[in-house]
């Protein structure tokens, strides 16, 4: 498919994980991707075996409001337009509550919700001309609580109801707001949570699918949201979890008794 032939494409958190799935499946689909990342080398392997011509990497901070409008300058400095902006990047410390330092709080609000609203509102002057499209990516966990995760579920949460809150004021202007809202998924930052055998108990005991999600099934789903398959959809929080969220949290008794 190239649904997004002359479509151009700002991915944050792109180096790895999700962010690169979903850098890679857009510059599958024909756009010029622009990639934003901390590690500049880790865009590169990203990239590796695209058209040089059709990407931008952007090594640099979402936390920071003034990167993160240079950004986007830049980008349509390069490219003359910006049509879909996915916001990507985050991350979690996992850990009980009362060792959440301040300095920890902040760092993780940072990125994974003021870099959300530093994008959202650079782009949305551009996204505006383009009648263009936003995908946040937020989390199962912004949709219910974790142990141990309560600065990352305060992002996430913020995320999944800021991108309720732009669907209602921008959707009659023409710019779509959605998110995706993964469970486990692959990643180097997952890489030690998979090998656990209580973790991957726990995921069969909760979920269908029984295992991580792989970043290309949620590069998928963010690719039709942003696409004109999607023209119809606004304001809407697709979980992306193998069937996790069809549970209401109890284990599974028909395993548990024979």
């Amino acid at each position: 498919m190239n649904r997004f032939e002359d479509k151009v494409v700002i991915v944050t958190g792109a180096g790895s994980g999700i962010g690169a799935g979903i850098a890679r499946r857009f510059l599958q689909e024909g756009a010029a991707v622009v990639l934003n990342g901390r590690r500049e080398h880790k865009l590169q392997e990203t990239l590796m075996g695209f058209n040089a011509a059709k990407t931008l990497f952007h090594p640099g901070d979402v936390s920071d409001e003034a990167y993160v409008q240079r950004l986007v300058v830049d980008t349509v400095t390069k490219f003359g337009k910006l049509d879909v902006l996915v916001n990507n990047a985050g991350f979690a410390i996992l850990g009980p509550f009362e060792q959440t330092t301040t300095e920890a709080w902040r760092t993780i609000l940072g990125t994974d919700l003021d870099g959300v609203f530093f994008a959202a509102r650079a782009a949305l002057p551009h996204l505006l001309k383009t009648a263009g499209s936003i995908v946040n990516i937020s989390s199962v966990s912004g949709l219910g609580g974790d142990w141990g995760l309560s600065a990352y579920n305060a992002a996430k949460g913020a995320v999944t109801n800021f991108t309720r809150a732009l669907a209602l004021e921008y959707g009659a202007r023409g710019v779509r707001v959605n998110a995706v809202a993964p469970s486990l998924t692959s990643s180097e930052a997952t890489a030690e949570l998979e090998k656990s055998e209580a973790v991957k108990a726990a995921f069969a005991d909760r979920m269908p699918k029984a295992r991580a999600a792989t970043p290309a099934e949620i590069a998928a789903v963010v690719a039709f949201l942003a696409s004109e398959d999607a023209s119809f959809v606004n304001g809407v929080i697709l979980p992306v979890d193998g069937g996790l969220s069809a549970s209401n949290g109890q284990p599974n008794f028909l395993a548990l008794l024979g």
